[in-house]
């Protein structure tokens, strides 16, 4: 089966196709409608969008989605579970409440499917390895709104009574693209590091700790990165925080990113230097940089 579009691939596409101008608000609305090839009006609220292209065609896109999933309730309990959790393949087989090698066998269907695709911590820990689950991506955003706020909420979707599902979204929405965003900074971690390319790049865990992004360079170097996305600056303790988590970790770290959706505190800003970069939602933008009708990717899916 052919590879699917990366994720910065389904961006580019969706900002081209939606002619995106506001940054924030492109990410906001791929969060919810990347990967699907759907033509959408960002003038338009995102609530209003869901309900008019999503809640108001369920039975068509469910009809569309359990072609892939063969209507398994395994698949789909493993889909939600993983799209409202911590992304832990055991974690999602416990929440889930199915047997570990049913568990286990879904979602090797759901990689094998292109719904999922394993996502390993970049090192394996000192002490720890044995203990570490791999995590799980959703490879379309779409999918995975779908199955943390619509699956769950089928009946009374389908029944076309959409508060249930309005009052879950609303608490769900908040921090939602934050994977989006983690992911993007990851795409521009790659393009900043032309001279000495990026080989290997996700995230690090382990029982005690997690690092939003690791990544190894050709020549052998580390870098690692933390992601913050309230609305507060970001200041020298998320860069100590993130120094200390590779110490536990016993990674030897030779540089460190700082992605801040909302600037920096002119403390962090004088650590800033070869082995320190900060990162904006400004600095997502050049993922951007010349997009074109060559970037607009061809979609078999039904347009809503």
């Amino acid at each position: 089966m052919s590879k699917h579009p990366t994720l910065l691939q389904q961006f580019r596409s969706f900002c081209f196709q939606n002619n995106a101008t506001n940054l924030e608000d492109a990410i906001e609305y791929f969060t919810v409608f990347g990967g699907m090839g759907w033509r959408v009006d960002m003038s338009k609220p995102l609530d209003e969008l869901i309900e008019e292209k999503v809640l108001k065609n369920y039975q068509y896109i469910h009809g569309d989605t359990t072609k892939i999933t063969r209507s398994n309730p395994t698949h789909h309990k493993i889909l939600t579970a993983l799209a409202l959790g911590d992304r832990r393949e055991f974690s999602a087989i416990k929440k889930a409440k199915v047997d570990k090698s049913e568990g286990e066998n879904s979602i090797d269907f759901l990689i094998d499917n292109n719904l999922l695709s394993l996502d390993k911590s970049v090192e394996l820990p000192m002490k720890d390895g044995d203990k570490v689950s791999n995590k799980l991506l959703f490879v379309q955003p779409f999918m995975r709104f779908w199955f943390a706020t619509i699956s769950p909420n089928y009946k009374g979707i389908k029944a076309g009574e959409f508060d249930e599902f309005k009052a879950k979204w609303n608490h769900t929405k908040q921090g939602f693209s934050d994977l989006i965003y983690t992911q993007l900074v990851m795409e521009l971690i790659q393009k900043s590091y032309q001279e000495d390319p990026i080989v290997k790049i996700g995230s690090y865990w382990d029982t005690l700790v997690n690092i939003d992004i690791l990544a190894k360079t050709k020549s052998g170097k580390m870098i690692a990165g933390t992601c913050k996305h309230t609305k507060k600056k970001a200041n020298k303790s998320e860069l100590t925080k993130l120094k200390e988590d590779a110490s536990k970790a016993e990674l030897k770290i030779e540089s460190f990113v700082i992605y801040s959706k909302n600037k920096f505190s002119q403390e962090l800003k004088k650590e800033k230097g070869a082995n320190v970069q900060l990162f904006s939602l400004k600095s997502i933008g050049n993922l951007l940089d010349d997009l074109s009708k060559d970037d607009l990717l061809v979609q078999k899916n039904k347009k809503y």
